[in-house]
């Protein structure tokens, strides 16, 4: 096939005969290994893709373990394979096999959610090209063949193709500096997008040749007249029309025709030396009016992806906007090549600092993802990462440091240090003083300001653009929260436990806690503590394991779940205010019932309420929403009300949140005491050793509703205490 031929004549201009040979012999290879499979949608040979795959490689100059698994990139698919990851590797080396199975195994599991799906193949995908980055160029440039076929494609797969080059590849090749394929896989998109669109901005660019052509003349003609006349020699002046894509973009963000867009052409003016950019910048300025705001120096802070130019905006002979960009001959290739023209991998050169430096966005960006699962999530904060709008700010010391447009002083600080980042209260801009949700500005000097007992909260994930800062924060949060989740746990199973004369300790000593923990399924004892605080292994469930199989055969009840053990005066002083309450709560349908008002939930009048047949010990009434109720046999739920002229004392619980300090369950018993007829039966406190606050649980015996609602106005007014609600 003639394209072998010109691959292989493109490769001998920078490469050794050796590496041609490979080549060769790989083609050979593929060609057997794809015979007789022609392409299931084109009809044509199987091997077209990949040799048009191996094209696209060695037109960005890449070495050859990269176009050889341009060649084999498809030799690991089929049923069976067509090859082996072996057999790759002792025909062509390890490099080859590596790759070729790094580009395979990004779309080998499917998921019914197409988003699912497309979020796995986007992790596989970085994690892959961040150990080898070639896995990616091998992807873009088999995407890139792809999409330039799409005739061949059914519509629905047209538009899911066509959405992943604008989501995904076209970004991607933009962040590595491949600027021709990035423009390539955007057109190519946006045909399939909005194709009328398309046709219609194609046919008036079509037809405005004529005219721009002469344009593109004249303003060569008196750039290179100017620069001769400055004495600067070997330069080159270009013109070339900006692709549809961006015309388009332009269109939508502004509002206008096409008729309006007045830089439908870019020019660019190459030199030799970096003096002479800005030489040349000086005499656009002095022949046209420069546009102030458009005017960026990616020389002096290059992006990301090591792109240099200068760029100006001037309004050109004729009143129209015009673009021109800057740079040397080093520069245009980077710009053009990207990542091929600082190929770590040729002639098996060892990464060089540039290098490094240029991936490093790829490595963190993958390092910040490991703990998104929700899909949705990934993928959107993929786009935000790969969206080049960027911003360049600086520390105290001069250090410039990229973020995206839009970054706060969170993102900035997250970028120097993680610890830095969890106790960021400010900024510095200048010698101002800056909050959080401050937007950095180009060219903005930061100081960070800390303090030791600020902490990430849920607010700033609003607040923060970076992935690496958002990863940061929700990472810290999920920390904190398992360590409350092991403080409740710890406190609630030591409570449940000297119910019955048991300790953690014990269980330990005693060999009973590997039961414990094969029962509930957990790995280890601190697993076993999160998941009773977190709510996931309910108390009542936690109790039952506890319990003689004697005392189960006598239950008849609920287990409390919030207020431990009563003392035993304590219990019988409130079971004979409560139990046989007939004239507190009214039966659907039913007289003469005995009724029991539920510890768990202890509901009061006003609230809603349900009932719950027990066998002996007639109906226990349960708050509507009550977990325990919930788990109960619906055959045995009976229909309650409160009786009109429901007078009983009543108990219920008050939870307390305060600053802990000496005297603070004393002034809290007073209160209650204080109020004509509550009685305190109960007492349960417990203070968090991180944050210094104190947790106070009282069961309280009242008269009703109004009652309860004055103690707890009375409890709020106190010193020191935070939050006071009924349990």
């Amino acid at each position: 096939m003639p394209i072998i031929n010109n691959i292989l004549t493109q490769a001998r201009l920078y490469m050794p005969e050796e590496n041609i040979r490979l080549i060769k012999k790989a083609y050979d290879y593929a060609v057997k290994t794809y015979a007789d499979n022609p392409d299931r949608l084109s009809g044509k040979p199987y091997i077209t893709h990949p040799l048009a795959v191996a094209h696209i490689l060695v037109s960005l100059r890449l070495d050859a373990p990269t176009i050889i698994s341009g060649l084999l990139h498809k030799a690991l698919r089929g049923t069976p394979p067509r090859s082996s990851e072996a057999e790759l590797r002792d025909l062509f080396g390890s490099e080859v096999a590596s790759i070729v199975h790094g580009a395979t195994k990004i779309d080998d599991i499917q998921f019914k959610s197409r988003l699912d799906y497309k979020a796995e193949n986007v992790k596989k995908m970085l994690l892959a090209i961040s150990a080898d980055i070639r896995v990616l160029l091998v992807k873009l440039a088999d995407h890139l063949h792809d999409i330039q076929t799409l005739e061949y494609v059914p519509a629905a797969r047209q538009q899911e193709l066509a959405h992943d080059s604008m989501d995904l590849y076209a970004p991607l090749a933009s962040r590595l500096g491949l600027d021709l394929v990035k423009r390539e896989l955007e057109d190519a998109a946006f045909r399939y997008l909005y194709p009328e669109q398309y046709a219609e901005l194609n046919e008036k660019i079509r037809m405005s040749i004529p005219e721009r052509e002469k344009f593109v003349e004249e303003i060569k003609s008196i750039l290179t007249n100017k620069i001769s006349a400055q004495g600067i020699k070997n330069f080159r002046v270009l013109g070339r029309p900006k692709h549809l894509y961006s015309i388009y973009r332009k269109l939508v963000a502004q509002n206008i025709s096409i008729d309006k867009v007045y830089d439908k052409v870019a020019f660019r003016v190459i030199v030799q030396e970096v003096g002479e950019c800005y030489e040349v910048m000086g005499i656009v300025h002095s022949l046209w009016q420069p546009v102030a705001s458009r005017f960026k120096d990616f020389i002096s802070s290059p992006k990301a992806n090591l792109y240099q130019s200068l760029h100006t905006s001037v309004i050109g002979p004729h009143g129209d906007f015009m673009e021109v960009q800057i740079r040397t001959e080093k520069m245009d290739e980077i710009a053009n090549d990207g990542i091929a023209a600082h190929w770590a991998y040729k002639e098996g050169a060892a990464i060089s600092q540039k290098d490094a430096h240029m991936f490093q966005w790829l490595k963190q960006l993958v390092q910040s993802l490991q703990e998104v699962d929700d899909a949705r999530e990934f993928l959107d904060t993929v786009r935000d990462e790969l969206d080049y709008s960027t911003v360049y700010a600086l520390t105290p010391n001069g250090d410039v440091k990229e973020l995206p447009t839009g970054s706060s002083p969170l993102d900035f600080a997250y970028i120097i240090h993680t610890d830095v980042g969890h106790h960021c209260v400010g900024a510095k801009i200048d010698g101002r003083i800056v909050p959080l949700k401050y937007s950095i500005q180009n060219g903005d000097v930061i100081e960070i300001i800390t303090a030791p007992r600020q902490h990430p909260n849920q607010g700033w994930l609003a607040l923060a653009k970076t992935s690496r800062a958002r990863s940061r924060i929700r990472h810290w949060l999920k920390q904190e929260e398992k360590n409350r989740f092991l403080e409740d746990g710890r406190d609630i199973c030591e409570r449940e436990l000297r119910r019955h004369n048991l300790s953690i300790k014990r269980l330990i000593k005693t060999g009973h806690l590997q039961n414990l923990l094969k029962k509930f399924n957990s790995h280890h004892l601190d697993d076993l503590l999160r998941r009773v605080g977190s709510g996931e292994i309910t108390v009542a469930q936690l109790t039952e394991t506890f319990e003689p199989p004697e005392l189960k055969a006598d239950k008849t009840d609920i287990a409390d779940l919030t207020t431990g053990c009563l003392p035993v005066g304590a219990r019988k002083k409130a079971k004979s205010r409560q139990d046989g309450g007939g004239s507190l709560v009214k039966i659907d349908g039913i007289d003469n019932m005995m009724i029991k008002i539920s510890n768990c939930c202890m509901p009061m009048p006003g609230d809603e309420i349900v009932g719950f047949i027990t066998s002996g010990r007639g109906v226990s009434v349960h708050k509507a929403g009550c977990r325990n109720f919930l788990a109960t046999d619906p055959q045995r739920h009976v229909a309650v009300e409160w009786a009109a002229d429901s007078h009983q004392a009543l108990r219920t619980r008050i939870q307390v949140m305060a600053h802990n300090s000496k005297w603070l369950l004393v002034s809290l018993c007073n209160v209650i005491n204080n109020s004509d007829g509550a009685e305190i039966m109960d007492v349960e406190a417990h203070t968090s050793k991180k944050s210094g606050q104190a947790y106070v649980g009282i069961v309280v015996n009242v008269s009703g509703r109004r009652q309860l609602n004055a103690i707890l106005q009375q409890i709020r007014q106190m010193e020191n205490v935070l939050e006071a609600e009924r349990g």
